[in-house]
């Protein structure tokens, strides 16, 4: 009918729309949370792309430095180099002049020569004066010496050493220049990796990046999607819902008219079944046969009251009295056992159909849809109970999973943090200490390089001021010995003879200072100037040689330390490139294990959502599933036993053969003279022949 009809159709339209509304609900809430993670890791990947950038452009300063000094110190080497070359290339030329020198004290006037010796002692200073932070004393001491010594007009052929010194000298610079590059180009091959593997860290975190800003805008427009139409779902839902409240008020108003029709109807067919009886008596055929209204009608045409069919309806005041009797007892029972049961809608119906009179056939097949209804509710509660402990089982377990992977990545992550962050042995911290004493080993080779090349420069002006000094006492004492020999062969002095006089007295003695030989400041036992000189000279002999062991000493120094300072700064470059790749490393791998803990976080936010989300229902079936069972159990005695009174009555049995009787048809007259069973019978419900019925069905009684 209209009201069941659309009864369904609008609970159907509510559910539906009610189903709706949650999955729109649950989206929103994913979208939201969706959103949120989102979020976190652009603010995260920001923050990160921002250190990568900082990261690099302090490695590309600290490489800019390294590669300023390494250029600075390629050109001093170059530099010395070709000086060297110039040097040596002076020193050939002057020496293939002197080829024909025999002797070391060889005496042989350079007039022609004395420019080119000045010119190649300024370029052999200025060779020795670039290389000084890079050669030995040893090697340095005898070129100085040849070059410190003073021109007198003889030459000493000693270039064949000096050359072969300078050379040394030269392929030191070369290998030590070829050794400076190859460092140069190591930290640059190092400085590349760094940078493409930081700048491929940086390109995936920016496609990261703009691949989770795209998914915050359709997160966006998806949401505001989804909240539309959850708008829309409930404003449909109220439609309906409101539908339904006036349909069911309406319905139900209708259903007291149906019912007090039902009741008018009966009675009505009580008053016709007596007015039928009157009609049917002897007395009415006899006074409508003499009637003229009655047998002719009033146009003359006959009108008689003709009986066209026989219907077996037997009312028997017993049998009255026997349905009232079990209609009121099936109500005292379910009355019964609705009171003991509480609130049972189904016994409440059935109670209403037996107070509205309404025929046992009717009660009966409504009592056994109930039952379907009871059967089919509780292999639904059976299916709900095994369905919600699987969920919540599996649902937890999977809970339980992800928060032991929630554990075990936040750990590896803080020990990734750890391991990067740590202020005292984190990569960050080594890395900083590692460039720091790069620094300091860059600074420390500079300034010893300058204090040794000041220390060397003040050694050189030493040796030249004493050298200087020895030729020039060398040469006063030259000067003077000759002077004083000379002096000696040349200088008469009288000599003074005292002669006895007549008088027999002597003439007077001369004084003390009267000498008969001039020896000037050259006396033996003093402090002549000469004896002086000598001594100046020795000490300042002295004084060159220790100059000498000094500068040695301080040259050995200095290139030990250097060679250290390289070595230690091989190993930190070496320590810096591998610290560099760990940490680029460490931070992918802890970017990593950050995605997998927000994507196992969100999935146990969902799981745990989920599990609230199923709560209420489940706990309903979970709490209550064995009191509705038990109540299913009494409901349903309740109604067979109900069933089993009303089916149980004459009336009932009477009904249900009268129908039967009625199915029949037209072949109600043919199956009462046969049985149902018979060939006839059979062949008239078929609508066929008995011969044709037999054809099919040979084994029928009566073929």
């Amino acid at each position: 009918c209209y009201c069941d009809t659309n009864e369904a159709k609008k609970k159907a339209e509510i559910d539906s729309l009610n189903q709706e509304i949650s999955i729109l609900e649950a989206k929103i809430e994913e979208l939201q949370a969706s959103s949120g993670q989102l979020s976190k890791q652009v603010a995260r990947l920001d923050k990160d792309m921002k250190q990568n950038e900082h990261d690099r452009t302090m490695a590309t300063a600290i490489r800019e430095k390294e590669n300023a000094a390494f250029l600075a110190q390629e050109a001093d080497l170059v530099s010395a180099i070709d000086q060297m070359n110039n040097a040596v290339k002076t020193l050939a030329e002057v020496g293939a002049d002197q080829s024909l020198s025999v002797a070391a004290d060889h005496t042989k006037y350079m007039a022609g020569f004395e420019g080119s010796l000045i010119k190649l002692k300024s370029s052999v200073n200025s060779a020795l004066l670039a290389a000084s932070a890079f050669v030995t004393q040893k090697q340095v001491a005898p070129v100085n010496a040849f070059l410190q010594a003073p021109f007198t007009g003889s030459y000493s052929a000693r270039s064949g050493e000096v050359v072969g010194i300078l050379k040394s000298m030269r392929d030191t610079f070369k290998a030590n220049l070829a050794a400076a590059r190859e460092a140069e180009a190591r930290a640059e091959e190092a400085y590349d990796k760094y940078m493409e593997e930081m700048t491929a860290a940086y390109e995936e975190m920016k496609k990261s990046y703009e691949s989770k800003q795209q998914q915050l805008g359709d997160n966006d427009d998806d949401l505001a999607t989804k909240r539309t139409q959850l708008e829309a779902a409930e404003e449909q839902k109220a439609v309906a819902e409101d539908f339904l409240a006036k349909l069911l008020e309406m319905c139900a108003a209708k259903k007291q008219q149906y019912e007090e029709r039902v009741a008018l109807r009966a009675q009505e067919e009580t008053a016709l079944a007596e007015a039928t009886s009157i009609l049917n008596s002897d007395a009415a055929f006899a006074t409508f046969g003499g009637v003229s209204a009655t047998s002719t009608g009033g146009d003359g045409e006959v009108l008689k009251f003709i009986q066209l069919r026989r219907s077996a309806i037997r009312v028997h005041r017993q049998s009255s009295q026997e349905e009232g009797v079990r209609r009121q007892r099936a109500q005292a029972f379910l009355q019964s056992a609705e009171a003991d049961q509480g609130s049972a809608p189904l016994l409440t119906r059935i109670v209403s159909m037996l107070q509205a009179n309404n025929p046992f056939k009717t009660v009966v097949m409504e009592i056994g849809k109930m039952l379907g209804l009871i059967e089919a509710e509780e292999k639904a509660d059976f299916q709900q109970k095994a369905w919600c402990d699987k969920e919540r089982e599996d649902t937890n377990a999977a809970i339980e999973r992800a928060t032991n992977s929630i554990r075990e990545l936040a750990a590896t992550i803080s020990e990734l943090n750890t391991t990067i962050h740590d202020p005292s042995t984190g990569l960050l911290a080594q890395i900083e200490g590692t460039e720091q004493s790069l620094t300091e080993n860059y600074n420390s080779q500079v300034t010893e390089t300058k204090d040794r090349t000041e220390e060397n420069m003040a050694y050189q002006k030493d040796i030249a001021n004493l050298v200087e000094a020895e030729a020039l006492v060398t040469k006063a004492i030259e000067v003077l010995t000759k002077y004083y020999a000379q002096v000696a062969k040349t200088l008469e002095v009288p000599v003074l003879v005292q002669v006895a006089k007549a008088s027999g007295k002597d003439d007077p003695a001369p004084p003390d200072t009267w000498e008969d030989t001039y020896k000037g400041q050259s006396a033996e036992g003093g402090h002549g100037a000469i004896e002086m000189l000598e001594f100046i000279l020795k000490e300042s002999k002295a004084e060159e040689e220790k100059a000498h062991s000094d500068e040695v000493a301080s040259q050995h120094s200095y290139e030990d330390s250097m060679q250290e300072l390289k070595d230690s700064e091989a190993t930190l470059q070496e320590t810096l490139v591998n610290l560099k790749a760990t940490l680029a490393e460490k931070q992918k791998e802890k970017k990593m294990k950050e995605e997998d803990l927000e994507k196992t976080e969100a999935e146990k936010a969902a799981l745990e959502a989920y599990l609230l989300k199923i709560k209420p229902g489940c706990d309903f079936i979970t709490e209550n599933i064995d009191k509705r069972k038990t109540s299913r159990v009494k409901e349903t005695a309740s109604l067979e036993s109900a069933r089993g009174l009303l089916q149980g009555s004459a009336v009932y049995k009477e009904a249900e053969a009268a129908a039967h009787q009625e199915s029949l048809g037209e072949c109600q007259s043919i199956c009462e003279k046969s049985d149902e069973d018979h060939a006839d019978c059979k062949a008239c419900l078929a609508k066929t022949s008995v011969p044709g019925y037999c054809a099919g069905h040979p084994g029928t009684s009566g073929c």
